[in-house]
């Protein structure tokens, strides 16, 4: 349900159509006209919420219009049973309904229509189309936004109407409130009436086709990042955005799901969603040389067709997960991978990628990840931990799509974990952040992350120490207002574009979006300075990041994932559960990431190593290992990877302007000797 109000609401009107139901067989007009009240505000209600019982109603023939529906069925019944079967409120009640449920097929068909003729065949942001087509303003918002649910509701003057008259015994009520309803009906379907047709509508498939290609010859693109995905998966698109920017070469991303363009976070890098294959496969892309993949998946064969360009598959992080030495991988000119490990692992695995065929680049995303210095003796550090009570951060992944007990350690380690570090001595705080998927295919799962939660806030409950009110006053108000100054430069939900609008529209203001982008910074300093510095924190949601929880964490504890990768390039100490109890030697053998880590088994009685390497360097017998397993995964610190990154790029796009220009002369040898 969500809440206890959703649930209570959807309580009230199952309950409330049978009462309906009574109240018309009895009959009583007072408690028909009382149900009718409550099944009107649940439903509406439960809409605003967006409920899951509202979903799944309708996938059970229950949906909105039954409900409606049925609501005047039984006001006709009430009619009936009260003897007004032959009074002409009865006719009235009848004839009315059924002209009110005639105006709902105009209705739902102008609604259809207006979003059809408004859904562009090629969306796009950062992309001038203004100039070049006109693409006009969507309807205003309350036409379109639940249209079905306003057109419906429309009978509320009706059905008050009639009960009105059947508790007067009087039909004029009942007439005016019928008026009332049909003309608001021909109102709202005369009011869409304009947007299906001129000037009210977006150019036709073809001119919006010539328009994209017109800009991309004058843009000339030569990097391309193709994606393709569901909408879950939009965090893979998302980490490769600010390497996208950072580009020397001409950068132009390329979807194929409207969900994923909804989904991606801003960026100034011109992006192209082209959800129709044979649009892509017709798309002037000549000038492109180079194409990234991010993701393995089936649409992939659009991109790599085109002969002109080197393709590469840069994926969308680095684990010793099978994800990672994909046999789908050798479709590609190049894989590239951070370090030497990347290449061993496909080495190892024999899937026919060749050794040549893989450049190692470095991890670009993971520059905002400071190096670790050890934890100073005293004094804060960054506001966050300080040298008497160290932080941990424990970042289990999620549960997977299997039920292997090596995916995460929530499940068999993750209350244990959390109980030893919270009753740690000395103490050291605690930050719960979750993979975001987390207890979304496995109830266990999300059973454990809940208790996890509890132990978490608990502790932070009971937890004792300094607290400076007066700076945490200070930052809470320092974030209210970024807070403020973020949504005024993002804009407000209020204002949701369609598509069409978007596209036209959606040029990144350059200034706007580094203020944003400084603006997080300084949310982040603040919301660190928010809390004591020993309060333990569960920490869900986008903001702050995992590498902001990284910055201020002086351990980690995690599982099998990229993220293990990632947290390795901060040098700091770390453990690994070994959630399916292979034992040290074997999960080591398996799992490059934990070479070295501290190993735990699933009752964590190895964490005493972990703190002990954060409460003193003397005693962290790991530290020599952790640098050249870094070195061994993510590569060289020097040169910085977004330079080996773009040295990458540059080298392939002379690989296929060299292959292009051979075809161009055998092409041409070949014509002179046909006309020789």
């Amino acid at each position: 349900m969500g809440s206890a109000a959703e649930l209570a609401a959807a309580a009230l009107m199952m309950l409330g159509f049978p009462a309906l139901m009574l109240a018309a067989l009895v009959p009583s007009v007072p408690a028909f006209a009382a149900a009718a009240a409550v099944t009107y505000l649940a439903d509406h209600y439960l809409h605003h919420k967006g409920s899951y019982l509202i979903n799944r109603l309708s996938k059970v023939r229950a949906g909105l219009s039954i409900r409606f529906l049925i609501r005047q069925l039984l006001l006709v019944l009430l009619l009936a049973r009260l003897s007004l079967a032959d009074d002409l409120i009865f006719y009235g009640a009848v004839a009315g309904f059924i002209a009110f449920y005639g105006l709902q097929a105009p209705h739902g068909a102008l609604v259809t229509l207006i979003r059809n003729r408004r859904r562009m065949p090629v969306a796009t942001r950062n992309v001038d189309l203004a100039s070049r087509i006109r693409i006009p303003d969507a309807p205003p918002r309350p036409l379109l936004h639940r249209s079905a649910e306003k057109m419906l509701h429309l009978d509320l003057a009706a059905v008050t109407g009639v009960i009105v008259s059947a508790g007067m015994e009087s039909a004029a009520a009942g007439f005016i409130g019928i008026a009332v309803t049909l003309f608001l009906g021909c109102l709202y379907v005369l009011a869409l009436v304009p947007y299906v047709r001129g000037s009210k509508i977006p150019p036709n498939a073809e001119k919006v086709l010539a328009a994209v290609d017109d800009w991309l010859g004058e843009y000339r693109p030569e990097t391309a990042l193709y994606f393709s995905g569901s909408k879950d998966s939009a965090y893979q698109v998302n980490m490769w955005l600010e390497t996208m920017e950072q580009l020397d070469s001409r950068p132009l991303i390329i979807l194929r799901e409207r969900a994923v363009l909804e989904r991606m976070a801003p960026t100034t890098v011109p992006v192209i969603c082209v959800p129709g294959g044979v649009h892509l496969m017709n798309m002037d892309l000549s000038t492109v040389r180079v194409t990234l993949y991010a993701a393995n998946v089936g649409k992939n064969i659009h991109m790599l067709r085109v002969p002109t360009m080197k393709h590469v598959f840069i994926g969308h992080g680095d684990s010793d997960k099978l994800a990672s030495v994909n046999p789908f991988s050798k479709v590609y000119d190049e894989v590239w991978t951070a370090g030497r490990a990347g290449r061993d692992r496909y080495a190892i695995a024999d899937v026919g990628v060749r050794d040549e065929d893989i450049v190692e680049v470095g991890r670009p995303q993971l520059a905002p990840i400071k190096t670790w210095q050890g934890v100073p003796e005293d004094g804060p550090r960054g506001g966050a931990a300080d040298g008497r009570c160290p932080t941990v951060l424990y970042a289990p992944t999620w549960e997977g799509w299997d039920d292997n007990p090596g995916n995460t350690s929530i499940l068999l380690a993750g209350e244990n974990i959390v109980r030893t570090l919270i009753t740690a001595d000395p103490p050291v705080r605690v930050l719960y952040k979750p993979h975001p998927f987390t207890g979304t295919r496995s109830a266990a799962a999300k059973a454990a992350h809940q208790r996890i939660t509890a132990l978490v806030e608990k502790a932070a409950a009971e937890a004792r120490g300094p607290v400076d009110e007066a700076a945490q006053d200070a930052a809470k108000a320092e974030l209210a207002r970024i807070e403020a100054r973020i949504a005024e430069l993002s804009g407000t939900g209020a204002e949701k574009r369609d598509e069409a609008e978007a596209t036209r529209d959606g040029v990144v203001d350059v200034a706007k979006h580094e203020e944003i982008a400084r603006l997080r910074a300084e949310w982040n300093d603040a919301y660190w300075r928010s809390f004591p510095a020993h309060e333990h924190r569960v920490i869900t949601g986008a903001e702050p990041r995992l590498y902001d929880c990284f910055n201020v964490s002086d351990a980690m504890v995690s599982d099998i994932s990229s993220v293990v990768s990632d947290f390795i390039a901060s040098g700091k100490p770390y453990a690994v559960t070994d959630s399916a109890e292979l034992g040290e030697e074997e999960f080591k053998r398996q799992n490059t990431a934990v070479r070295a880590a501290v190993i735990l088994s699933n009752s964590a009685a190895e964490l005493g190593g972990l703190l002990a390497a954060v409460r003193d360097p003397a005693a962290d017998p790991l530290a020599v290992d952790r640098k050249e397993l870094k070195r061994y995964l993510l590569g060289p610190d020097e040169p910085k990877s977004i330079d080996q990154f773009n040295t990458a790029v540059a080298n392939l796009a002379l690989k296929a302007q060299t292959r292009n220009l051979g075809q161009e002369a055998r092409i041409a040898a070949t014509e002179a000797e046909l006309t020789g």
